[in-house]
């Protein structure tokens, strides 16, 4: 399970640059722009999940050894 989670942020990690190369700075709320934007947000919404995953893990791990 614990690779699954990193590699889930491996690929929201892709998908915020791929998406940040798809912005168009002078118009950020029209077109692709807009479905690039909010794929970023949604990406950083996935990592953000995937490294409280990963941190809950870890205290599961140090609870398991008392």
């Amino acid at each position: 399970m614990k690779y699954i989670v990193y590699l889930l942020l491996v690929l929201a990690v892709a998908s915020m640059v791929f998406n940040t190369i798809q912005l168009d700075f002078s118009n950020l709320l029209e077109g692709n722009s807009q479905i690039a934007l909010i794929s970023i947000f949604a990406a950083l919404c996935v990592a953000v999940l995937m490294v409280i995953m990963i941190m809950a893990y870890r205290i599961q791990d140090k609870q398991n050894e008392l």
